[in-house]
């Protein structure tokens, strides 16, 4: 448990706040550039600061204040020009840095001075990022899922109506599958009517996590150079299959979570940006990679989308995994009493994160630079959690490289404009797989 002076530390998001101040060290997350295609205006709320995120009529990218100085006009239903956006009001022009560098019919006498708010934005592997921190801003960290060569990619977007800890404590909870992604399953199915039409096969995710539940000898977390690893050990004697050391996703301070090592046939990073104290923009920024030896589909772009939680009826949709954890995290309240709960032996990792989000927030309360700050570029790709070793033989069991056979049904995947193309990247692996193994 937290005290509410500790809980408010590590959820509160706001301009000043202790966590806000730390959230605005980063360079965050926030739309897909192709968005910007449908529209070249976008309105967005990042850590409780209304903004208007906008392309040019050249291509370039800026992030200002929601309103225009003249007469509060709300710039969402702004005109792109060659550098920066006008108000549909009287054509007042504002450029990325926020600075108004045309008045249409005022007088060109005297310099204007007055600048709304702004905040540099960067693209990369298809994604739109903020800095909203001091100034000069750190360099862009380039995650080995935005650059990974030879992949398929597409980005979910939802809006969870809870605070983003409580998203992103989803991370430190390997145990969570066994109940939410095993028997929650299993019941949503069966109520239903089609636990025999999708979970028949040995294969399905639900029934490898049920059986993660038997066995547990202890939970263990690990700091990394770049947040921390954790998982679970199991014990042959304690009643599991075998003595196994299984590893749970990896943590990628503050906000991301990666499951799945960059270069394997399906990975992902999970990333909880705040959008204000009780609302979280979680992004599923999903890279399907082909080995070595095998062409991935072409792109245009990166596509987006926007799974559904919710069916027409408003009920929760349960029968895939990222629409499981949404229940879970909206069920514990906007803002979790942390003061208020008791915690178990599975906990451990959460514990850590917890601990190491406030490690980092005194950081910067002391002027420090806190975890994965760069001050300069660290490389032209950074592994969070590792590679995929090129020799390494296929887990053939594994759902996550099955698309092709029906498998996408059971994550968010299965909603997204690409997961054609990502279908036929994992028949290409798998007759690749087995070329080889024939060859052996």
């Amino acid at each position: 448990m937290l005290s509410a002076a500790a809980n408010e530390r590590l959820t509160r998001v706001g301009a000043g706040t202790p966590c806000g101040e730390l959230m605005r060290r980063y360079w965050i997350p926030f739309a897909a550039a192709t968005q910007l295609d449908e529209n070249p205006v976008r309105k967005v709320r990042l850590l409780g600061e209304d903004l208007v995120l906008y392309r040019n009529t050249k291509g370039g990218l800026g992030l200002i204040g929601e309103r225009c100085l003249h007469r509060l006009v709300d710039m969402q239903f702004g005109i792109p020009d060659e550098c920066g956006l006008r108000c549909p009001y009287h054509g007042w022009l504002y450029d990325e840095t926020g600075a108004c560098v045309d008045r249409p019919m005022e007088s060109a006498k005297g310099e204007f001075k007055a600048k709304t708010k702004a905040y540099p934005v960067q693209e990369l592997g298809g994604m739109v990022f903020a800095y909203m921190g001091p100034l000069p801003a750190p360099a862009l960290p380039r995650w080995d899922l935005f650059v990974w060569p030879n992949a398929v990619r597409q980005i979910a977007f939802n809006v969870i109506p809870c605070n983003w800890l409580q998203c992103q404590e989803n991370t430190g909870d390997p145990t969570h599958s066994v109940w939410t992604h095993g028997h929650l399953f299993k019941y949503a199915l069966q109520r239903e009517g089609k636990y025999e039409e999708r979970a028949a096969s040995i294969d399905h995710t639900l029934h490898g996590r049920t059986k993660w539940g038997i066995g547990i000898k202890e939970l263990y977390a690990n700091p990394t150079e770049h947040g921390f690893e954790k998982g679970i050990v199991f014990s042959k004697e304690l009643g599991a299959e075998e003595d196994l050391r299984r590893r749970h996703s990896t943590v990628i301070f503050p906000f991301y979570t990666q499951t799945g090592k960059a270069g394997a046939p399906r990975s992902e990073y999970q990333i909880r940006v705040p959008i204000d104290d009780t609302n979280t923009l979680h992004i599923c920024y999903q890279c399907y990679a082909a080995p070595q030896g095998v062409e991935a589909p072409k792109q245009d772009g990166v596509p987006w989308y926007e799974p559904p939680t919710h069916d027409a009826k408003g009920r929760p949709i349960l029968d895939y995994v990222l629409a499981q954890d949404a229940l879970v995290w909206v069920a514990q309240g906007p803002i979790t009493d942390r003061s208020k709960e008791i915690l178990g032996r599975t906990d451990l990792p959460i514990v850590l994160l917890r601990r190491q989000l406030a490690e980092q927030i005194d950081l910067v309360e002391q002027g420090g630079d806190p975890m994965n700050f760069f001050r300069e570029s660290p490389g032209d790709m950074i592994h969070g959690s590792g590679v995929v070793p090129s020799n390494q033989k296929p887990v053939l069991q594994n759902y996550r490289r099955m698309y092709h056979k029906g498998f996408a049904s059971d994550d968010g995947d299965r909603y997204g404009p690409a997961i054609d193309l990502v279908k036929e990247l994992h028949r290409r692996i798998e007759e690749a797989d087995i070329a080889r193994s024939a060859a052996e």
